[in-house]
Parts: structure tokens; sequence; C-alpha cells
């Protein structure tokens, strides 16, 4: 029990020590403590600047002392004023500059200057027992609030697309260590955003221009104590004409083929884009000749004015640039009722042509390899070859009865021909091979045989093996 109550006890009195040498080293390491807000501070040119400094202490003293120094390297430090407890003592040459009002050590410049600039120091020494002292550095600069800044463009009247170079430069009329920042569309411009722009400081060039570079541009420049910024500039950059096309007066896209009813007129109207605005002409072209109707964006177009197909162009020129572009339109007219409403001034599809074209194709070579396959000579012929085996053996069959040497001499097919006389008359044997060779010539009727196709016996023999 006692042993352990001098254990306590000896716990206690090595805690206590420990807690007596922490207040011992606290109180030495905070006998004098110094704090300023920044140790960089921004001045207005003409305008009081107040430098803090915030102090305080632990121990006994029996007197303060506050120094401020000024630095401006590569200079020495140069004394200001300074100050043992409320008796300040400055520099001659600074002693309207500046206002020190001790115990406080802050320093108040009534007036700043450019030739302001530099470090300043303050040091403090407190004396008591002993002398301690805490010193620190604050950085001063000195600024004039900036001007709104204004664009201007060099050439000012203007470049034309892929000819000519544009600079743009940010002036500022007043305004110290000014920061520029270029900006296209409220969007800021790097040196690596677009390869034909370069950025140096107030200065934005364009080389070469195109009609991209086109947009809003504005310049916004700052330095430590303000930030201002131009309106906004568009450079003038003259392009075009590019996407030429044609229009109807119900702002309806016309393509190359445009269907018009007889009787009725249409309004036509031409566009592009370009800068400045174009001259636009249309000509009428007509047995590959050209024909120049009128100036102007418009023309009105009467069905009783044009032949059933009739060409028209409308050609844009930009006389700053150059050059032109031009566009083609093929008005047919068609009588009413052979197009449906729907289709009434509409031009016709592309895809609709191609396929219309593709099914005449189609339909005409069925036609014609039916035509080919089923061709009435041809028919005929192969049904007399069918034949011609039948009628040979009837021949061959025969030809003992009637007396003929060689009937394959006869072999064919034979017309049948009844001619009938007046009476009286005398009949001549007019063809080979009369099936009658008695008739007289007393008889009205005679009948022939008139050969139609001579059938060669080898032929025959051929296509039978066949």
């Amino acid at each position: 029990m006692a042993l352990a109550q001098n254990k306590l006890l000896f716990n206690t009195m090595v805690c206590g020590l420990q807690i007596f040498v922490l207040c011992l080293l606290l109180g030495n390491s905070s006998a004098l403590k110094m704090t300023i807000p920044s140790h960089r501070v921004n001045g207005i040119e003409g305008q009081p600047l107040r430098l803090e400094v915030v102090y305080n202490f632990n121990v006994a003293i029996s007197d303060i002392q506050i120094i401020w120094l000024f630095e401006k390297p590569p200079t020495d430090p140069k004394y200001l004023l300074s100050s043992v407890n409320q008796s300040v003592v400055p520099d001659i040459q600074y002693r309207h500059k500046f206002t020190l009002l001790p115990p406080n050590a802050s320093l108040l410049i009534n007036s700043l200057h450019r030739s302001d600039e530099g470090n300043y120091i303050v040091k403090i020494n407190i004396d008591g027992n002993e002398t301690k002292s805490a010193s620190e550095k604050i950085q001063v600069t000195v600024d004039v609030p900036l001007t709104k800044p204004v664009i201007y463009m060099e050439p000012s009247l203007g470049v034309v697309e892929k000819k000519g170079n544009i600079t743009l430069k940010c002036m500022v009329e007043k305004g110290t260590r000014v920061v520029y920042q270029w900006m296209k569309n409220e969007n800021p411009i790097d040196d690596s955003s677009n390869g034909s722009m370069t950025i140096n400081k107030d200065t934005l060039s364009i080389s070469p221009v195109f009609k991209e570079a086109i947009g809003n541009y504005s310049c916004l420049v700052t330095n430590p104590i303000s930030a201002m910024k131009s309106d906004v500039f568009m450079p003038t950059i003259f392009y075009g004409p590019y996407g030429i096309t044609i229009n109807t007066a119900e702002g309806q896209k016309v393509g190359k083929v445009f269907t018009l009813d007889k009787g009725d007129a249409v309004q036509l109207y031409c566009s592009a884009d370009s800068n400045p605005p174009n001259i636009y002409s249309w000509i009428l072209k007509s047995n590959n000749s050209m024909y120049p109707l009128q100036y102007g964006r418009l023309l009105e177009i009467a069905s009783e004015e044009v032949t059933q197909k009739t060409e028209y162009i409308c050609t844009a020129y930009n006389n700053m640039t150059g050059t032109y572009d031009e566009t083609h339109i093929l008005v047919i007219v068609i009588p009413k009722g052979l197009d449906q409403p729907a289709q009434k001034g509409k031009h016709l599809s592309p895809l609709a042509v191609i396929t219309g074209i593709s099914v005449f194709l189609t339909v005409a070579i069925c036609i014609f390899l039916l035509w080919k396959r089923f061709q009435p000579h041809k028919a005929l012929q192969r049904k007399l070859r069918r034949r011609a085996p039948r009628i040979k053996a009837r021949y061959r069959k025969g030809q003992s009865v009637t007396g003929h040497q060689s009937a394959g001499d006869d072999f064919g097919v034979y017309e049948f021909i009844e001619y009938t006389s007046s009476r009286g008359t005398p009949w001549p044997p007019r063809r080979r091979g009369a099936a009658d060779s008695d008739v007289g010539q007393s008889q009205n009727t005679v009948t022939i045989y008139d050969v139609v196709q001579h059938v060669p016996e080898q032929n025959e023999e051929q296509q039978d093996d066949a």
C-alpha cells in the first residue's frame, strides 16, 4: 500500500516538472511575437497605403522601440523613422511622407508614388529583464489603374480571304504591369488553339486569313489592382460567294429541275454567302447559246414566256474578291392535272429519275428476250422440222405408186392451189408436180401443188439422226 502511494507521488512530481518546463519554454518563445497580414501589398498611385503590423509580448518590459526601414535593391536600406515608447523620430527627408502612432507599429504612407515601390522592413525591440527583437519585411508595389482597352485593326479597311493578313492591337491608355488576354466569342485564345493565329502580348496576328476567322474578338487587360475588358470587335474579311442556291418566294429550296403548271408563274430568288453582298444576274441558255436576262436576285417566270423545257443560270459575283459562282435550273412547263398537287412546283427527285430509267430498261430487255424467243418464223421452222420426217416417209412409201424415179427430188413442202378458168381456155401446165396429169382443157377447176420450201434429204437425215 505504501509502495503504491510512493509511486503515485513520484508520477505526480514528474508530471508537474514536465508542465513547468513546457510553460518555461513557451514563455521564452512567445516573449515577443509579431505578425503581418501579407508579405506583398499592392498600392494605387496617388492613394494612401497602410502597412499593418500586429505584435504582442508576455513579459514585463520598460521600453518599446519601433523602427521602419526602406530597401530598394540593389541599394542599401534607408532609415525612415523610429519611436521609443510614445516618442517618434522621423528622418527629416520623409517627415511628411510617413505616419507612425506608437505603440501601434503600423506605418501609413500618405501618398504613393511609383518611386515608393520596394521592401519595407519593420523591427520591434522590447527591453525588460532582457532585450527581445522581431522583424518582418513587406514588399510594396505601386500600380496605375487600367483604362478601358480599345482594339484597332491593321489594315483598317479589311482584307480579302486567302490573300491578306490581319493584325489586331489592344491599346490601353493608362495602366501599369498590364497582362493581356485575347478572346474570340468569349472564349480565350491560346497560341496553340489555331495555327493561323499568333499572340504577342497586346498583338494578335492572323495569317493567312480565312472566312473562319470571322468572329467577335475582345481583349481583357489586368494588373494587380484592376481589370478592364474592351468592346467586341469584328474584323472585316471579304470572302465568297459560297453555297449559291435558288429558292421560291415561299422560301422553298429549288433543285436542278422545277416543274411549272401551264398558265402559272413563279418567282425565283438567288442567294449566296459573301462579304460584301454579291452582284446577281440571270441568264437564259438555249441551243448552246447564252442570253442575258436581268440583274438582281429575283427572277419571275411565267409559263407563257418559256418553251416546254428552258434552262436558266443564276450567277453571283463578288467584286472585292474577284470570284463568282453559278447554279443552273431547268424549268419544265406541263399541262395542269398531269402532276400531283403535292408535287406542284417541286423538282424531280434524282432517285425517282434513276428508278424510272431502271424500270424502263428492265421492261425493254424482258420484251426483247420474249420476242427473240417466240418469233413467228422461228416457230414455223421448228414446226416444219418436226413434221419433215413424217412427210419424207410418206413420199418414200408412195414412190413405187407414182412411178417417179426418185421421190427425194420432189421432197418438200407443197402449197395447195385451186385455179378456176373459163370454158374453152387452154390450160398450160404452170407448175411442176401437178397432181392430175390427165387434166384437159375443158375442165374449169384445176388443182396444183406448188413447192413452198424444199427440204434436202441429206439435212433431213441428219436431223433424224439428231
